[in-house]
């Protein structure tokens, strides 16, 4: 499950540093990279609350 979490967390990074640079929506991406450090395990997992 650990693996799983950390595998979603760094799909949403990417897609959200994909967002701002190449359409340019800052506020998508933005919300994308927060989501994937939320998810993560190392961060605050939204799993676990």
């Amino acid at each position: 499950m650990v693996t799983l979490l950390w595998i979603i967390a760094v799909i949403l990074v990417i897609a959200g540093i994909y967002v701002i640079l190449a359409r340019r929506d800052i506020l998508w991406g933005i919300v994308l990279i927060v989501l994937g450090l939320l998810v993560g395990p190392g961060g605050v997992s939204i799993f676990n609350v």
